[in-house]
């Protein structure tokens, strides 16, 4: 049965992949990136732009491409949470806060962002605002009980629910959007919760926003309404269900075949040029759920790794190429461990070359589809991502914690490979492995 998938896949792959001509669905510039979640509060001792500034050559040259900056904007103080608040809490959409310096500061590190080859895009939080923003004075603005106080949301106390009836707010948070395309000079944005907001909003805003500014990207934090946001409004979605699917095989909760089993799901519910961010940690799940470590053990370079191979586009977190080891405050000052030997850097630039070099790894329509290699051990999960042209690359994992052999079916993919390490390997038509638990090898052609 599983000969039979792999031949089905393989002549379909052979209709598709990186040898045919695309129609651009996303910025040329996004196909083959890698985009890095920038908090700015944490990055650096000074927890400044001037700071962060310095520290953009290194993220260069780990091979990293967009900078995705967490919201920089003032932040409320009358239900603030701990000393220095939540990023998320924002008083004023078109200001600075001072925290992380001035307008002309974010400027001078935009340019020199710019200046290395880097695209900036910026958390945008438009489902609701701090309590004490200037917007909280206009009537209909905020959804308010009925005692017409302002209402919060879940346990987020330090917010008020923008109401998206009220148009006057909508086409100011559109201005507001514009002035950071327009007058700052921004690549897009990162819109949070960006499921709670009307999805009619976000198209008209995007479409509006794209007639000065067609190359912009845009990534929703969303996976529930995947589907119709990124019809015409974004780029690329959060792969939530494939983050946590990824903590629970590492914590032996779920296996090999629940992984394919959401693969051959998602293809069928959302559409196959929108872009999933892959993720081993980000801001929310390492400040409340722990670091990649805690959650993934002895995995982590294994799901690192995996981030790249299956379609979509990674994302690095800061403190990740560091060798942060610890959950980061989310109110207050908490600065990231650094470690200079810390081998995870060494692996993301090695992960980061292979995809800028494999047009095959691209997002999504440009890459090649991922097609599962037949197998004879249910803890190996093992594809190929090839197109007609002869370019391929293939992954072996062992997805377990003990020792385990596996012999693949690599039928017309057989042939002289180069290991991700560099060396040249030569793999038959039926290959056998022994990988140590939680080890893998990622070959290319």
């Amino acid at each position: 049965m599983k000969k039979t998938f792999f031949i089905v896949c393989a002549v379909a792959l052979a209709l598709t992949g990186c040898s045919q001509p695309q129609n651009n669905r996303h910025p040329e510039w996004a196909y083959d990136a890698t985009i890095y979640e920038l908090n700015t509060r944490q990055l650096t001792l000074e927890g400044t732009f001037q700071a962060a500034e310095t520290v953009l050559p290194t993220l260069r040259e780990n091979g990293i491409d967009i900078i995705w900056v967490m919201p920089c904007q003032p932040i409320g103080v009358i239900t603030r949470k701990g000393t220095l608040g939540s990023y998320y809490s924002i008083i004023d959409y078109c200001a600075i806060n001072p925290e992380f310096g001035t307008r002309a500061d974010f400027e001078h590190f935009l340019a020199k962002a710019h200046n290395l080859g880097f695209k900036v895009i910026l958390d945008w939080v438009a489902n609701h605002t701090a309590p004490d923003s200037e917007w909280t004075k206009n009537e209909g603005w905020h959804y308010r009980d009925s005692l017409g106080n302002l209402m919060v949301q879940y346990d987020w106390t330090d917010i008020s629910k923008l109401d998206y009836h009220n148009q006057d707010m909508r086409n100011e948070m559109l201005k507001a959007m514009h002035w950071w395309m327009d007058s700052i000079g921004i690549d897009g944005f990162r819109c949070d919760v960006a499921g709670e907001v009307p999805t009619d909003f976000w198209n008209w805003a995007m479409a509006d926003l794209r007639k000065t500014h067609p190359d912009m990207f845009t990534l929703a934090e969303d996976e529930d309404k995947a589907q119709e946001l990124t019809e015409s409004a974004f780029d690329m979605y959060y792969g939530w269900t494939l983050h946590h699917l990824m903590n629970e095989v590492a914590q032996g909760k779920q296996s090999v075949e629940d992984l394919w089993n959401y693969f051959a799901k998602a293809d069928t519910i959302i559409r196959p040029e929108a872009i999933r961010m892959n993720f081993i940690s980000n801001h929310d799940e390492n400040s409340w759920n722990g670091t990649e470590q805690e959650r993934m053990g002895d995995a982590v370079n294994l799901f690192a790794a995996f981030t790249y191979i299956v379609p979509g586009m990674p994302m690095i977190y800061t403190g990740q190429l560091s060798g942060n080891h610890h959950r980061l405050e989310f109110f207050e000052k908490d600065l990231i461990d650094t470690d200079e030997t810390y081998a995870q850097a060494a692996l993301y630039r090695r992960l980061n070359t292979l995809r800028e070099e494999n047009k095959v790894l691209f997002s999504p329509e440009k890459g090649a589809p991922m097609v599962r290699i037949p197998a004879n051990n249910e803890n190996i999960f093992a594809c190929v991502r090839a197109c007609p042209c002869g370019h391929a690359v293939i992954a072996v994992m062992n997805m377990s914690d003990h020792e385990q052999t596996v012999t693949l079916d690599l039928a017309e993919h057989a042939g002289v490979y180069k290991c991700l390490g560099g060396h040249e390997h030569q793999l038959e038509r039926a290959q056998s492995f022994t990988l140590a638990p939680w080890k893998f090898k990622i070959f290319e052609k």
